[in-house]
């Protein structure tokens, strides 16, 4: 599947968007990072589709989104299924958790991103 081209601007915003993570994502990214969750290979804050994603498995097709209070609101939350949708159409999965899921119950995020990573298993 080709990829979609990102604007340079973008792709500024994806590195700058690493160094100033939140501390969900921080969290996360330590179980994810060098290949520590199941030998998934995990990359952050990577423009997919005009998105900027926090973290994706591309070998399994998998987004994991980490979300703070400000996507509860009703303007937010249409935003961001809009965004799944068209993510999903390029056949990507999308796993959205709340960043008190990450801060407090990281064993069953990385149980459920597993879970999920074995079905998408090619």
């Amino acid at each position: 599947m080709p990829h979609t081209p990102v604007p340079p601007q973008r792709r500024a915003n994806a590195k700058r968007m690493r160094k100033v993570m939140t501390d969900a994502e921080l969290k996360l990214w330590n179980a994810l990072r060098a290949h520590r969750l199941m030998g998934l290979s995990f990359r952050r804050q990577v423009p997919i589709a005009g998105y900027i994603v926090d973290f994706a498995c591309p070998t399994r097709r998998l987004i994991v989104e980490v979300d703070g209070s400000q996507h509860g609101s009703d303007t937010n939350l249409r935003y961001d299924a809009d965004r799944t949708l068209r993510l999903e159409r390029d056949g990507w999965t999308v796993l959205r958790f709340w960043n008190d899921d990450v801060l407090n119950d990281i064993d069953n995020v990385c149980l459920h991103i597993v879970r999920t990573a074995e079905e998408a298993c090619p």
